[in-house]
């Protein structure tokens, strides 16, 4: 299954499958997917009241109709029972979090609770009373934490988006671990009302999702102020101009740690090398700051703010909690209270200095994680491994900033991942930058199609033997004229972008292997090319365009602007 939200949208659309039928390819999924995944699954009953509802809705009146989802354990959903990942935990929810409702309202399916790390504690995804996820890449590997589960969900396919929570990385390293994409929103923009806290001064509902464009419609669904949140903020209502010259700052080379891990390093190398070729300007920024900020996490007063949390609840059922939970929540000793404003003070001055870095760039770029490790590796060294995998991820929640974890290939046999950082709330800006940016950072790329390659076409047969798959049927950024020419005795259309008076046209996205692509690129010849094409929503794909002589040779169709609509007889006798 393609569970990607645009297509499962233009399935329902076009009578493909129904949300009943596909929901139960969903559970099918789910008694094959590692039962490691699961803490909770949805009952059917359950299901089919959400399904009912939807019966009598489409996909034009809900953002989110008939789209599956997987929900951390920490989070409630109404019916179900929440258990933070220790048994012993384990309380029926009597109302969903604010962040399922919004997503139910919004057409979305919850299909079960997902494995996570005890009390969303620790970096592994090992220390949970439900098992350890397997990385579906390498099994030996961990598959991150502390929301495991949900990135894994992804990871086995089995749903199109996930909702986790970070306080120190929880939600961005199983995105890396699992080649999928993980939003770690600004606090407080996205609600936890409903969330089992860790520390409610850092606690971010984060989502996962496929790529960037899927993370931002969700986004936009579960966002905004929740009057019942002390701690919810809305974001400012503010423009951010995002135009082709992307500066982004990278820590200076003696900053970057990878442990050891030498294809780690080599693939961030290569991250930045093609954000390079495709027109970023990058910079080298001291990281030290944001660094020593990190370590407050596990060296200051936020200490104490998670045992003020569990402390009580550890202290009383220690045999349930796991060794490694305890040693990192339970202090070691008790420093004077004045030392918790010393913290304070301590990390207002640092933000000071990595905002003045930050707005001198556009975003921050940093691998997500330097490193991955074996399952018997985390055995032998649980907190020098979690202290390792929070070296790019500590700091982020303390200073308030937002940021996408992205994927970014492979690193031997384990996936590598980036995060992309922007300032407190930032949300938006750091998401569109993501959108137009992941395809450059993919071993795979995107294509788009605008004549006889589209489905059902003549030459659509050229895309299946490359092994292209659909990604969506969409349109480009209004800046092209559409053209129709002839080449080798067929008519064709061309895409030639201007300055003024350009019209949005249709087209279809792929994803091709990269050597396939090569292959195809090959046999496209002049006057026609493959170049760069903007799509309607600021993503920039591979695509069909025009040379500047196809103006004179070609016909002008941009009134039509969809091949799927042009008569070719019209053309041969001059109509069109």
């Amino acid at each position: 299954m393609n569970l990607g939200i645009s297509q499962l949208h233009h399935a329902y659309r076009h009578g493909t499958i129904s949300v009943r039928q596909l929901i139960h390819q969903v559970v099918q999924a789910m008694d094959q997917s590692p039962a490691e995944i699961w803490i909770t699954r949805t009952p059917q009953k359950l299901l089919d009241v959400w399904i009912d509802r939807l019966e009598h809705l489409s996909p034009k009146q809900l953002p989110l109709y008939g789209i599956p989802f997987a929900v951390n354990d920490n989070i409630d959903i109404v019916g179900l029972p929440t258990t933070v990942g220790c048994s012993v935990c384990s309380a029926q929810a009597t109302r969903s979090a604010t962040v399922v409702e919004r997503l139910i309202e919004a057409g979305a399916i919850p299909v079960g609770k997902t494995t996570m790390d005890q009390f969303a504690t620790g970096l592994t995804g090992m220390q949970s009373s439900y098992g350890i996820v397997p990385n579906r890449f390498a099994p030996g590997y961990i598959a991150g934490g502390s929301s495991s589960g949900s990135a894994a969900a992804l990871a086995y396919n089995v749903c199109s988006f996930a909702l986790g929570t970070d306080t120190a990385g929880s939600g961005r390293i199983p995105a890396a671990f699992n080649d999928i994409v993980g939003l770690k929103p600004s606090h407080g923009v996205v609600s936890t009302r409903g969330v089992f806290p860790c520390c409610r001064t850092l606690d971010c509902v984060s989502i996962f999702a496929y790529d960037a464009s899927d993370a931002m419609r969700v986004f936009e669904v579960v966002q905004g102020v929740d009057a019942e949140d002390p701690y919810s903020r809305a974001i400012p209502d503010c423009s951010e101009k995002n135009n082709g010259f992307v500066k982004i700052g990278i820590p200076y080379r003696n900053q970057l740690e990878f442990f050891g891990n030498d294809a780690y390093e080599r693939a961030f190398r290569r991250a930045v090398s093609r954000l390079e070729v495709a027109g970023c300007i990058l910079v080298e920024i001291d990281f030290q700051p944001f660094l020593e900020a990190g370590r407050l996490l596990d060296e200051g007063a936020w200490i104490y703010e998670r045992y003020a949390t569990v402390g009580a609840f550890i202290e009383k059922h220690s045999q349930a909690v796991l060794p490694t939970i305890q040693a990192i929540i339970k202090p070691k000793e008790v420093v004077h209270p004045s030392q918790v404003f010393k913290d304070l003070y301590r990390l207002q001055e640092l933000k000071v200095k990595t905002d003045q870095i930050m707005s001198g760039v556009d975003l921050l770029l940093t691998p997500t994680a330097g490193t991955i490790y074996r399952t018997d590796e985390v055995l032998l060294d649980p907190l020098g491994v979690n202290k390792n995998l929070g070296y790019y991820t500590h700091y982020m929640n303390l200073l308030d900033y937002s940021a996408i974890a992205l994927p970014a290939g492979m690193a031997g046999e384990t996936p590598f991942g980036i995060t992309l950082v922007a300032p407190t709330f930032g949300d938006r800006k750091v998401l569109s930058y993501a959108v137009r940016l992941e395809s450059t950072l993919s071993e795979n790329r995107l294509l788009a199609v605008v004549g006889s390659h589209l489905s059902g076409g003549e030459r659509h047969h050229e895309l299946e033997s490359l092994g292209a798959q659909f990604v969506e049927a969409t349109r480009t950024a209004p800046k092209y004229h559409m053209f129709a020419f002839q080449q080798d005795g067929l008519w064709k259309p061309a895409l030639v972008r201007c300055q003024n008076g350009g019209v949005s046209c249709y087209c279809e996205v792929y994803e091709i292997s990269s050597p396939a692509f090569e292959h195809f690129a090959r046999r496209v010849h002049s006057p026609l090319a493959i170049g760069k094409l903007e799509l309607q929503d600021g993503q920039v794909v591979h695509g069909f365009i025009g040379e500047g002589i196809i103006a004179e040779i070609g016909r002008d169709i941009s009134a039509i602007a969809d091949w799927r609509l042009v008569n070719v007889s019209d053309l041969k006798s001059g109509v069109a």
